[in-house]
């Protein structure tokens, strides 16, 4: 039996109907430019991993054409080979498939290489571009040295278009070094907007002592374009209606169509959004690799991290993240939500979504001496308050292990379960169990048994309910009961909720319990049925894009009393590794 497909209750369309983006879609009448429909483009640079921030570009390109019949393109923008790896091309493509979107089709900046030169020639033939051979400092200082000091000319910046072309035909065949010439477009210094002051639209980055070679054109080239000359002419190659992007480019705005205007292309319109930022851990590709090479995290896929990969190995359902975007909703403000926030949103999502088994962490055997060795009994538990979830047996024995937790040496008012002397519910069992003593161990002091008693009354009679009832786990070979398991449990990485601004750097705040480690807890039976229904939730396909089968991470459930987990993918046949996906509760100290 499959599980369930349940209808989580979400408008993932409410972010499209009104605001922002119902703003920016009545900006523009369908049908300009002999174009018939939306269609927009998600276009990362192949130089990192996604992280959440990016979840927000990702839903409202892909949403913003889903919703309007459209289509997006999912454009890498390489046009930087310096920092561009096949495992970057691969992860942003399995992120966005993650995540539950298909682009029309996947595209690189370099498939227009050969375009883009065409134009770059073009562009300075209409005077619009020349080749400068200023250093970095005397552009600097020609753009008013970054305190507003009036600007100056390039002095090649009105040398002979002929001039422009041949210098420009010597950087792309190798005559200069890298920073030795650029070609610059040739806009107006008198505007405000630094965005037209003379900016960078060729680059040379190829050299006989420091030689670059392209993941896709391999050394054809030894000039680049720039983002500034490149994104907006790849917009109007692919007939993007609509180029959404982050504030951080509202200045761009001004010289996108500039360029497009002066070239004399199409010209898709741009419009910028509030980018997405998180607080309590930090999501820059340098720090990141920082805390990898200090040994505070593993690798890019840490579960305490924030990219994407490492919130899809920590069991983050990816529809959980689309719904915490969407509650978000699109301004033109940047966001910056707190982490428990995002958590929270997780924990509600699974809620609803995922099955319930009980798991003890730290176990302890009680032992129930009123019961015969060879006693076992079969208990029915439901997977979870919907029946749809289907329902599975448990046995029950005359050993069963509780949490360390749930046992104290001494009785008290104050606390509801077991205790010398108390009576404590075991889920689902018929009737209670009393403690009758216990023993530790003389080294440690630690608890290591219960004696207890089950108080089931003589027939006809009855039975006090109490108070409370705790999770358990029989000890039943027969059964396989119970599954042994190592259970991480990820903290926040961080002390602070700013990490970055601890005068040490955000090292100096690394939580040094950021993981804790359960290496002898247990799961009861029902884990193997949980695990050949997965994925949880059933409707998200996630699959490994490269074998087709199900990933560990979507065999998820909750931890009655406990928390949320899922499988690790360090999980082998005779080693379940665990990793806590959220806590129940936001303020839970315990697991």
């Amino acid at each position: 039996m499959p599980p369930p497909t349940k209808d989580v209750p979400i408008d993932a369309d409410s972010m499209f109907k009104g605001g922002f983006l119902a703003d920016v879609y009545s900006e523009r009448p369908i049908g300009q430019n002999d174009i018939d429909k939306v269609v927009t483009r998600f276009p990362p640079e192949p130089n990192g991993f996604l992280h959440l921030g990016h979840s927000k570009a990702i839903l409202i390109n892909f949403g913003f054409a889903r919703f309007h019949g459209g289509d997006c393109y999912l454009r890498f923008d390489d046009t930087n080979p310096a920092g561009e790896e096949e495992k970057y091309f691969t992860a942003i493509e399995e992120m966005v498939s993650w995540l539950g979107f298909k682009p029309v089709k996947i595209t690189h900046s370099s498939d227009n290489f050969d375009r883009l030169y065409e134009l770059a020639e073009d562009l300075i033939n209409r005077d619009g571009a020349y080749v400068c051979h200023c250093t970095k400092a005397e552009v600097v200082a020609q753009r008013g040295g970054g305190k507003n000091r009036p600007r100056d000319a390039c002095p090649h910046r009105n040398r002979p278009l002929s001039e422009s072309l041949t210098e420009f035909r010597a950087m792309r065949d190798g005559k200069y070094k890298p920073q030795e010439a650029v070609l610059r477009m040739k806009q107006n210094l008198e505007d405000g907007n630094p965005q037209m002051w003379d900016l960078a639209a060729y680059r040379v980055l190829d050299s006989e002592e420091k030689p670059v070679r392209h993941y896709r054109t391999g050394d054809k080239w030894k000039i680049y374009p720039t983002y500034d000359f490149t994104h907006c002419l790849c917009d109007s190659f692919e007939g993007i209606t609509h180029s959404l992007c982050t504030t951080e480019f509202e200045l761009s705005r001004v010289s996108y169509e500039w360029l497009c205007d002066k070239v004399e292309v199409y010209k898709p319109m741009q419009r910028e959004f509030g980018r997405l930022n998180v607080s309590g851990t930090v999501l820059s590709k340098r720090k990141i690799i920082s805390l990898i090479e200090n040994g505070c995290v593993r690798d890019w896929d840490d579960p305490r991290l924030y990219t994407l990969i490492a919130l899809r190995r920590r069991g983050v359902p990816p529809g959980s993240i689309l719904r915490f975007v969407n509650e978000l909703g699109v301004t033109k403000a940047t966001t910056t939500i707190d982490i428990k926030r995002f958590e929270r949103v997780v924990r509600g999502y699974l809620e609803n979504t995922v099955p319930r088994l009980m798991l003890v962490l730290d176990p302890i055997p009680v032992v129930i001496e009123n019961l015969t060795e060879d006693y076992m009994e079969m208990v029915e538990l439901p997977f979870s308050k919907d029946p749809a979830f289907g329902i599975h047996t448990v046995p029950f024995t005359k050993t069963v292990y509780i949490e360390r937790s749930d046992f104290r040496e001494t009785a008290s008012k104050d606390f509801f379960r077991l205790a010398p002397g108390s009576s404590v519910g075991l889920l689902k069992v018929p009737f209670p169990i009393t403690a009758t003593g216990f023993e530790t161990d003389p080294t440690t002091g630690l608890v290591t048994l219960v004696r207890a008693h089950y108080e089931k009354p003589e027939e006809g009679a009855t039975f006090k309910k109490p108070k409370t009832y705790i999770h358990w786990i029989a000890d039943c070979p027969s059964k396989n009961s119970p599954i042994n398991a190592t259970v991480r449990i990820f903290n926040q990485l961080f002390n602070v909720d700013n990490p970055d601004s601890h005068p040490d750097g955000f090292l100096a705040v690394v939580n040094p319990v950021s993981e804790e480690t359960y290496p002898n807890a247990m799961i009861e039976t029902g884990f193997a049925e949980i695990k050949r229904r997965a994925p949880w939730p059933s409707l998200e396909g996630e699959r490994d894009i490269a074998s087709g089968e199900t990933r560990s991470e979507t065999v998820r459930f909750q931890g009655m009393r406990v928390a949320y987990f899922c499988l690790d993918r360090d999980s082998t046949d005779d080693n379940i590794v665990m990793n806590r996906i959220v806590s129940l509760k936001e303020d839970a100290k315990k697991a």
